[in-house]
């Protein structure tokens, strides 16, 4: 159902709007899939993931398999308007899913980039868990006044700390210390001191660029913490097939949208420049690369009206077809458009 010249008006308004949008959301979804896809970085870089790649856009539109799908857009009892507002419910719908399951896989990723951060890094601030063991704290673990501090030690720091950290404070037992582990960086020593004067010791060992970690060992939250990650990495897995999978399918599905909401917009363009029938003729080109002003001067041509003698008429100007300065999302047909008018209606998928 056409409708009147006004509800037409109102309606290409319209949709200069909606086109624009929904091929934002159509562009957002192409960047989710293209950043699951991509190579890993960072902590999360070694978690394997399956790969998947954006399908190509011609894949829905070529061997001339579009049809207009009667079955979700019925055009045969409702209005114009009401298809339009139709397509743009279902983008909504189709946006809100994918907002919410990015946001949740997000959270998910982030926990488990913040945990495996915590076991990257030097020695004077990644976690400790996985370097030291039980047998490290075993002459103090059962001392009500002794205790185990973990220092770490610029490596070229090591000659000096081996020399003076019994004096740094009293109650510091002789000969406790005991290197556990050295990286790039650093080096991790244990060292006995009497509990009341670790702050003082602490402090001390600040001062000459020694660093005390404050780690106490505790293998049942040790075991915990390792579980934790291995269930963070079987649950951003999943997520991330989960949303990938939701990508690709409303990618396709947003994809259809646009395609329709095209067709309506010719056919609306279409009816306000040809008027009524609407006897028009509809095709999907697609142009080799840098070839579009040697397209559109052969559309020219070929659909030039029988009563002009030119194959345009250049004295006409045409505004840009979304009603207003928007050249950036008409991309590459922007000059074609907005600089001259042409003997058929346009539009960039």
């Amino acid at each position: 159902q056409t409708g009147t010249l006004s509800s037409l008006l109102t309606l290409s308004e319209a949709l200069a709007k909606h086109d624009p949008n929904i091929t934002s959301t159509l562009q957002k979804t192409v960047d989710t899939i293209r950043s699951l896809t991509a190579e890993p970085s960072g902590p999360t870089a070694t978690i394997p993931h399956a790969e998947n790649r954006v399908s190509p856009l011609t894949q829905h539109l070529s061997d001339q398999s579009w049809e207009w799908n009667r079955g979700k857009y019925r055009t045969d009892d409702r209005a114009l308007g009401e298809i339009v507002d139709a397509l743009v419910k279902e983008v909504a719908s189709i946006e809100n899913a994918q907002r919410n399951k990015t946001q949740q896989y997000q959270i998910v990723k982030g926990q488990l980039t913040n945990a495996l951060r915590k076991k990257t890094g030097n020695l004077s601030m990644r976690s400790l868990s996985d370097v030291v063991s039980a047998s490290d704290f075993a002459a103090t673990n059962q001392s009500e006044y002794l205790e185990t501090a973990l220092v770490a030690v610029p490596k070229n720091l090591i000659k000096e700390w081996e020399s003076s950290y019994e004096r740094l404070t009293q109650m510091v037992v002789p000969r406790s210390s005991t290197k556990l582990a050295q990286d790039d960086e650093y080096a991790l020593f244990s060292v006995t001191l009497f509990r009341r004067v670790k702050d003082e010791f602490a402090q001390k060992a600040r001062e000459k660029k020694f660093i005390v970690r404050d780690f106490t060992y505790d293998e049942d939250e040790i075991e915990k913490q390792k579980k934790d990650v291995e269930n963070l990495l079987v649950e951003e897995k999943e997520m991330w097939a989960d949303l990938l999978r939701l990508s690709r399918i409303n990618f396709s599905e947003l994809f259809q949208v646009l395609v329709h909401l095209k067709v309506v917009r010719a056919y609306v363009e279409s009816v306000l420049r040809y008027g009524l029938p609407a006897a028009y003729f509809g095709a999907v080109v697609k142009p080799e690369p840098k070839q579009v002003d040697k397209l559109t001067s052969t559309l020219s041509s070929f659909l030039v009206p029988s009563n002009k003698s030119g194959a345009k008429d250049k004295k006409k100007k045409s505004k840009p077809a979304d009603g207003g300065d928007d050249s950036a999302a008409l991309g590459e047909y922007a000059s074609v458009m907005e600089g001259e008018y042409y003997d058929f209606v346009l539009f960039e998928i």
